[in-house]
């Protein structure tokens, strides 16, 4: 009978303590989605100058630096992606030559 007294007691406890944590509902700005312009979209207008370019990293990196997006990458036809959108991501979308063909974010 202690036993059970005594594990009661300290469910009891955990529980009172759980419900006294509390979560801070600040925003805060994720260094890595920052963007120098302070947000964290990005612009592919600003990169439009990669059509009809070859792709290549110091292509992707430097139309990234241009669309402020904090990220990119390169999708040729056949590549998986997934579904979801990021308003700070930058798409580089070729054809089979590497040739960049359309540019986007998401």
């Amino acid at each position: 009978m202690p036993w059970k007294l005594a594990s009661l007691g300290t469910l009891l406890a955990v529980s009172l303590l759980a419900g006294c944590s509390s979560t801070s509902t600040e925003s805060t700005t994720d260094p890595v989605t920052a963007t120098d312009t302070g947000h964290s979209r990005c612009d592919a207008k600003a990169a439009e100058f990669t059509l009809g370019q070859k792709a290549s990293p110091a292509l992707l990196e430097q139309a990234r630096n241009r669309a402020g997006a904090a990220n990119a990458r390169i999708l040729k036809p056949d590549d998986m992606v997934t579904l979801e959108y990021r308003s700070d991501r930058l798409n580089l979308n070729t054809d089979n030559n590497l040739v960049i063909t359309r540019i986007n974010c998401g």
